[in-house]
């Protein structure tokens, strides 16, 4: 019988007859700045799951390990469960959000070189940015497994940034979490990509087409999950 394993801001997961599978379900929810500013839009998971699929099929196209087995229904997709390392990845291609704010810089600027960003993944203390040093004395992660997430990391970047270009789309930043399979403990690509967990502009206009049209109130969330679709689904 499927039980409900976690619930988290965007998705549910549930237990399935196999140990070592997941069945995850795309909720509708929106949340920004750490959960102070909800909503709820009808159709988002449907949106976030077919946008994640996409990317994900992308993924396994060039050979890069995910948790991602199949999606089943509008909202549902199957993946192998794994233990979550506790640190968020940050990738950054261009200038926006936090690191605006932190360096002082112009939101927009090319970086001119790809900034990956660990935060330890708590919110109670706020996800706070930590580096390999602290994640290695708080024996979060080993300096083998930190090396091999931010190999995947670039290698990940490399490939969307690719896939974004066919699209006319700049990948600014993204977020990805990391896993270590239940199955063997190897490291793969976990959680989603989704247009709630990356930053994609335009690349004529700077058009925002993901959370930050939410975030920002800029522009209806379905309409621009839709739009991010279509030009997606164009790409071969």
């Amino acid at each position: 019988m499927s039980q409900l394993l976690y619930e988290g801001k965007a998705k549910k997961m549930f237990t399935t007859d196999d140990p070592d599978v997941l069945r995850v379900e795309y909720k509708n929810d929106a949340t920004a700045f750490n959960g102070k500013k909800k909503a709820v839009f009808p159709g988002k998971g449907k949106l976030n799951n077919a946008i994640c699929t996409k990317i994900f099929h992308v993924l396994k196209e060039n050979n890069l390990p995910t948790h991602f087995i199949e999606k089943i229904s509008e909202t549902e997709q199957l993946v192998k469960a794994v233990d979550i390392v506790p640190i968020e990845v940050v990738v950054r291609n261009i200038v926006a959000g936090s690191l605006a704010k932190r360096l002082g810089l112009d939101e927009g600027t090319d970086l001119g070189q790809t900034i990956v960003e660990f935060y330890y993944k708590s919110d109670e203390l706020g996800d706070p940015m930590i580096n390999d040093d602290h994640a290695l004395a708080t024996k979060i992660a080993t300096e083998e497994e930190l090396a091999e997430i931010r190999r995947q990391a670039l290698s990940v970047n490399e490939v969307l940034q690719a896939l974004f270009a066919e699209a006319g789309i700049l990948l600014v930043d993204f977020k990805l979490e990391f896993g270590k399979l239940k199955s063997n403990g190897g490291i793969v690509l976990a959680d989603e990509i989704s247009p709630d967990t990356c930053r994609l502009w335009d690349k004529e206009t700077h058009e925002k087409l993901d959370k930050d049209v939410f975030r920002r109130n800029i522009a209806d969330l379905p309409e621009t999950y839709e739009k991010l679709l279509s030009r997606l689904e164009a790409v071969k």
